[in-house]
């Protein structure tokens, strides 16, 4: 934790009235914002703790305006903070219901099912094969395989149907 830092009378006095003057009217700001009279209390003392940390004890022409600003700029950050939260936390509760849904059964049933589908891959021609991996598996578009393989987009479709005929002629995961 950081150390506080040494102030003088005059700006210990200073802090002093603005607090006074002000603590009041930040806490009912911010009591009618964040519903919480604990987390008001608690926004007020950060707007003061950040007037006393200000750089090198910078001058301030209209304290007023220094506080209320800090305070709407709290609020902002909280809310940002906020939404930070709630994004991760639905992330993070979709990733749960996925894995939860997932079973030991499942996890071998899909892996055999890949397995299958690799073995009949292997069984087409090294062109094919590639096409078919390049675009499904890549996300590479026809245009870009065909340049790659110096060939017609028209020859690269032809690759990646013939694949998966190959693969739904096969008895295995893609028949019903």
């Amino acid at each position: 934790m950081a150390a506080q830092p040494k102030l003088d009378p005059r700006e210990e006095a200073f802090l002093q009235r603005l607090s006074e003057a002000y603590r009041g009217p930040l806490t009912a700001y911010f009591e009618r914002r964040v519903y919480s009279r604990d987390e008001a209390e608690d926004l007020t003392q950060e707007v003061f703790l950040r007037l006393v940390r200000r750089p090198d004890g910078a001058d301030i022409d209209n304290p007023e305006a220094f506080l209320f600003r800090t305070a709407v700029n709290l609020l902002r950050d909280r809310s940002r903070r906020q939404k930070t939260f709630r994004s991760h936390l639905s992330e993070t509760e979709l990733r749960q219901d996925r894995f939860e849904g997932i079973s030991p059964e499942r996890v071998l049933g899909d892996r055999q099912a890949l397995q299958a589908v690799m073995q009949r891959l292997a069984e087409l021609d090294e062109r094919t094969r590639d096409a078919f991996i390049l675009h499904r598996l890549e996300g590479w578009k026809h245009a870009e395989i065909a340049r790659a393989f110096g060939v017609s987009v028209s020859s690269v479709e032809k690759y990646i149907i013939k694949a998966l005929a190959h693969l739904m002629r096969s008895p295995g995961p893609f028949q019903s």
